[in-house]
């Protein structure tokens, strides 16, 4: 790989915390099912995260895709001779499918790869060893619509529905197709359905009974071998995921008893006659073989968090590796790294340490950085998104660069986070963005206590979820935060609701119970807007303004409004989406928090 982000490959007299982000990075390898010497990763190492395609044997790797908005969402077909990749118009995340050649650079010979397929937001793909293509797709006026395209055929329309749906995963022999769906109206926990190419119905797996209990099921993925119809699936039966095996052929279902205390994923070995488990439990991730007859061996990987972890067809496991205090890596059970990018090395930040504060439901788990010396600290509440999602201890560059100024930083994973079971992740239904304050109030209130923070500069801060939390956060509790600094953020419930991608708006009836003409005092309660006059910290906004989940309308408006009152408060829009995939773009955003919090908490004296 050729590292041309800047010119400065050692990055002297660049601030660490550019370095970080600068310095160029790798994702995990996918390789091709029938040609595993052919593989796929993403990287930045131009500046702007795109595809590249690698020929393990030859060594050569090519950048694929250059776009000027960056290209991340891709995949080979099984013989490895076609790459595919998702192209939208900026960030908007609606687009179509294209492919091109193994070999070929920078976009060179890509063409539409479903011709007559209508753009969408793109909801799966699974592509067949004999040509078949199938492709989920979502926009406002279908919902969710499936499309199988044959070899030489037209691509023919077997499901839609309203609700959200996706393409799951086709069999090896290409000739079964499952389909997640929440045709039950509850987008948080989906439904499985077994199809014929044709659309043919083959068999029902539901664990919600209907929408009458909140149990959901996922994808692992079919058996990677001839003739077989077991299917790989994750349940949430005893109030966490694990897997399973379900064959839709014979209907027999097979729990897998193990014994490991957090959330368990997995996938096939090669032959399928393992899986490569991947364990979740307290912010931190670990990996291991499990044999059908019971036998659980650990894999070695370093204290952190795993990332993505795949087992290759001659018996090596590579992984992607980081701690808070480590960049991350991709690593070999063989003791070698996989891919070492030239150039510019990050710097490594300071470790987490943990905190576990009881909360008004149940124990807050938090994570907490801090630099060298004495607190009180100016302390940053750096706030996760999804809100399905939860921080660990993984290298991330915006907390590092906050360690770096002075700052403490504190990150919650609040009810609605993952990994703490079913029942955490469940919690914030209908009162929405309000309970997962209460936990990070929980937090704060520990951190003055402590004596981390100085309770006169504290920092409420996130992108996506943890934006609209931000928002929310400084308008129903004023006095707690001296300084908001929001990153695409829900601002305006309502508006956003209206103006978001389709399978946003499921999502969003499922926690609120209703859309905002059925519950909308459940939306008013959540709204940010609602609570804007009573705000007092100043106020950074940073939004996208061909954003689809968080879109810019409903932004302007709660800006607005701080205008109306001449409350201070700074915005930036740039053209991209929910976020950048240009590195010196998102160096820009970072900077400018950095300057809003300089300039705006107060000097008590540090």
């Amino acid at each position: 790989m050729t590292q041309t982000n800047t010119a400065d490959p050692a990055g002297e007299g660049m601030p660490r915390w550019e370095q970080r982000f600068r310095a160029p990075r790798v994702s995990l390898p996918e390789w091709a099912e029938d040609a595993p010497s052919r593989s796929l990763f993403v990287s930045n190492a131009t500046g702007t995260y795109e595809l590249y395609t690698w020929d393990r044997e030859s060594g050569r790797q090519i950048q694929a895709t250059d776009r000027p908005n960056g290209t991340t969402d891709g995949t080979l077909s099984p013989d490895g001779e076609w790459l595919w990749w998702f192209a939208d118009t900026d960030g908007d995340e609606f687009g179509v499918w294209k492919r091109q050649p193994f070999t070929a650079a920078k976009g060179d010979g890509a063409k539409e790869a479903v011709p007559g397929l209508a753009p969408g937001y793109p909801a799966g793909l699974a592509l067949g060893r004999d040509g078949t293509v199938v492709v989920g797709r979502s926009t406002d006026e279908d919902g969710s619509t499936i499309h199988v395209q044959l070899p030489g055929g037209e691509p023919v329309e077997i499901y839609r529905h309203r609700e959200s749906a996706g393409v799951g995963d086709l069999s090896h022999d290409g000739d079964l197709l499952v389909i997640e769906h929440t045709e039950h109206g509850d987008a948080m926990h989906s439904a499985l359905r077994v199809v014929r190419l044709d659309g043919t119905l083959v068999a029902e797996l539901d664990d919600t009974e209907g929408g009458t209990r909140e149990l959901g099921l996922a994808v692992l993925g079919f058996a990677p071998v001839t003739g077989s119809s077991r299917l790989l699936v994750g349940h949430q039966r005893r109030g966490r995921w694990e897997p399973m095996l379900w064959d839709p052929l014979t209907g027999e279902v097979r729990e897998l008893a193990i014994d490991l205390p957090g959330d368990i994923s997995a996938e096939w070995y090669p032959d399928g006659g393992a899986l490569l488990v991947a364990h979740s439990h307290h912010a931190r991730s670990e990996l291991w073989r499990y044999d059908f007859d019971g036998t659980l061996e650990r894999v070695d990987t370093p204290p952190g968090s795993v990332s993505g972890a795949t087992a290759r067809p001659d018996g090596a496991i590579e992984y992607l590796w980081s701690s808070a205090a480590e960049p991350p890596v991709v690593r070999s059970t063989r003791g070698a790294v996989v891919l070492d990018p030239p150039g510019l090395r990050a710097p490594g930040s300071v470790p987490v340490s943990d905190v576990w504060v009881e909360g008004p439901g149940g124990r807050v788990h938090a994570l907490v950085q801090k630099p060298a010396g004495e607190g009180p600290f100016p302390t940053v509440f750096d706030i996760h998104g999804g809100p399905t999602w939860h921080d660990s201890d993984a290298f991330a560059a915006q907390p590092a660069a906050w360690v770096d100024h002075g700052y403490a930083v504190v990150r919650v994973n609040y009810r609605g986070s993952t990994g703490y079971g079913r029942e955490w992740t469940d919690a914030l239904k209908h009162r929405v963005g309000l309970i997962e304050l209460e936990d990070i109030a929980a937090v704060r209130a520990w951190a003055i206590e402590s004596g981390l923070a100085d309770p006169e500069r504290l920092v409420l801060t996130g992108g996506s979820w943890g934006g609209y939390l931000t928002l929310l956060g400084i308008g129903t509790r004023p006095d707690d935060w001296a300084v908001g600094i929001a990153a695409v953020p829900v601002a305006d419930y309502v508006t956003a609701y209206h103006d978001e991608m389709e399978a946003l708006k499921s999502l969003d009836r499922t926690l609120f119970g209703g859309g905002p003409d059925e519950v909308p005092e459940r939306f008013a309660a959540s709204s940010p807007l609602t609570y804007v006059d009573r705000v007092r910290a100043p106020v950074y906004i940073s939004a996208g303004v061909n954003d689809p989940r968080c879109p810019i309308r409903q932004v302007e408006n709660y800006v607005g409004r701080l205008a109306e009152r001449g409350h201070p408060h700074e915005v930036y829009r740039y053209e991209a989406g929910h976020g950048s995939l240009v590195v010196a773009e998102r160096v820009k955003q970072v900077g400018l928090e950095l300057d809003f919090a300089r300039r705006h908490l107060p000097d008590t004296g540090r």
